[in-house]
């Protein structure tokens, strides 16, 4: 069998290590806090208003893609738990500059997602504060998550750990209510008695045609950044071998029920012609069910919602700053640990960019098409990250067969199943094209690519990358060697 492949970076001395504080609890908590974002509470009515019932099918066919890619990032990262993220592997397998390429993208994936968290978390906040200016619940809500990212990975945990069972328990709440409101035969505000028949008397499951269930594919894929968040935590993760798998492997059971089922209960209790799609239908259906309080208790869980984005967002961009620095393609600051075991200098940066670029939104006239463009370039920064997962497990199987015959978390379909998903993503990107504030969002992130190419022309002339390019050579070599002794 062949030997484990270290990664490209230079050894220099003692590096850094991040520490492994993440415990199981932790793992399946941030797994199922990225499975279920801010889009499902406040963006669902509107995806139920374009694709109909035929949205439930949309959120299981996303969600049984992208668990591929979950599985085919968990065997390259338990192949060598040298790699840190999946950049690691990127860098490993595809080059020097794969590895620059996604972390960087990866950086900015988060850095737009958190702007938009930030808008998000002030506009919440303004329902019981109206007349607070919107930048002081952003500013506190960066200052809060700041504190507890720099206390240690642990803290960080645990915040996701209880956000993420808010969310649980406010879905959770929702389907049980539901189905009481089926019992009872509670009428909607139409007249229609609340029945499972409501998903396909009105125009059947697919009313508003092909072309509605595409678009609901254009919103859908919004919901769903942030499952690859997993990843990110495995130099962390006590027990990766044991923790990751568990937290991957139950990613369709959290698809069905935090999504799939949610929305089956809401177009059960209303039909889909009477959800309103600028209103949340979480809302909508607790005020119905006569909780008077509901709106102020799901605007609390959008918002914590909201702010656990947020706080995933600098931890994932934190750690990417890290392993760019210690790889020699960000500033050397961002390599250097807190006395906690986090990169500290990373994390303020980020925290800085993310204030400074708020600002810029807020002084935009028209918040929401900000937000519209914003939430569309972060849909497709995201794609990029998943296709370079796949395709780094394309070459992994053909470089490295050995470590494929000895993983016990092997990918289901193999090589097979990531071009089926490749082809998914090109659907998907033809699927932005279909509407103009999402075309827009699409044309503007090439803008990025060519930046990145231009810095990466210009630092792969220095020595250390000249460095990790001939290491990375030898190591194709040493791999070519070693799958021709395999299949001999």
């Amino acid at each position: 069998m062949s030997q484990l492949k270290p990664s490209t970076r230079p050894v220099t001395g003692q590096q850094p290590h991040l520490a492994r504080s993440l415990s199981n609890r932790h793992i399946q908590l941030i797994a199922i806090g990225g499975a279920i974002g801010t889009g499902l509470f406040m963006g669902s009515g509107k995806t139920i208003s374009l694709a109909g019932p035929s949205v439930i099918f949309v959120y299981m066919i996303i969600g049984f893609m992208l668990f591929f890619v979950m599985r085919a990032m968990g065997e390259l990262l338990l192949s060598n738990l040298e790699y840190k993220s999946f950049s690691d592997f990127a860098g490993d397998l595809l080059g020097p500059w794969a590895g620059f390429f996604t972390s960087w993208t990866y950086w900015l994936c988060w850095i737009v997602t958190g702007i938009a968290e930030l808008i998000a978390i002030a506009l919440y906040t303004s329902f019981w504060w109206p007349e607070l200016p919107l930048w002081i619940p952003a500013l506190v809500a960066v200052l809060i998550l700041l504190g507890l990212n720099l206390t240690s990975v642990k803290a960080f945990g645990e915040t996701e750990f209880w956000f993420a069972l808010i969310k649980i328990v406010a879905i959770v709440t929702l389907i049980v209510v539901g189905l009481v409101m089926v019992i009872t035969k509670f009428q909607s505000p139409g007249g229609t008695p609340a029945s499972f028949s409501n998903l396909w008397n009105d125009g059947g499951m697919f009313p508003t045609g092909p072309m509605g269930f595409i678009a609901g594919f254009q919103i859908a894929v919004f919901a769903f950044v942030g499952l690859e968040l997993v990843g990110t935590t495995a130099a962390e993760a006590k027990d990766p071998e044991k923790n990751l798998p568990k937290a991957i492997n139950s990613i369709p059971i959290r698809i069905m029920l935090f999504y799939v089922l949610a929305l089956i209960m809401i177009m059960t209790v209303t039909p889909w012609r009477e959800v309103t799609a600028d209103v949340s239908p979480f809302v909508a259906m607790f005020s119905l069910a006569g909780l008077g309080a509901a709106a102020a208790v799901i605007n609390f869980v959008v918002l914590t919602s909201a702010t656990s984005s947020a706080n995933s967002g600098l931890y994932s961009t934190s750690r990417m700053l890290f392993g760019l620095s210690v790889e020699g393609t960000a500033p050397g600051r961002f390599e250097r640990l807190s006395r906690h075991k986090v990169p500290a200098n990373a994390l303020l940066f980020s925290c800085a960019f993310l204030v400074a670029s708020a600002v810029l939104l807020y002084a935009n006239p028209s918040i929401i098409a900000v937000f519209t463009v914003v939430t569309t370039m972060s849909a497709v920064l995201f794609l990029f990250v998943w296709t370079i997962i796949l395709v780094s497990y394309i070459v992994y199987r053909k470089r490295r067969p050995a470590l494929h015959a000895a993983s016990t978390f092997k990918m289901p379909g193999g090589v097979y199943m990531c071009y089926a998903v490749l082809a998914f993503f090109a659907f998907l990107i033809w699927a932005l094209t279909q509407k103009t504030d999402t075309l827009q969002a699409l044309l503007v992130t090439p803008v990025w690519f060519v930046g990145l190419g231009a810095v990466w022309m210009f630092l792969r002339r220095r020595p250390e990358q000249v460095a990790h390019h001939e290491l990375y050579r030898a190591n194709v070599q040493a791999d070519r060697e070693a799958a021709l002794a395999f299949h001999a």
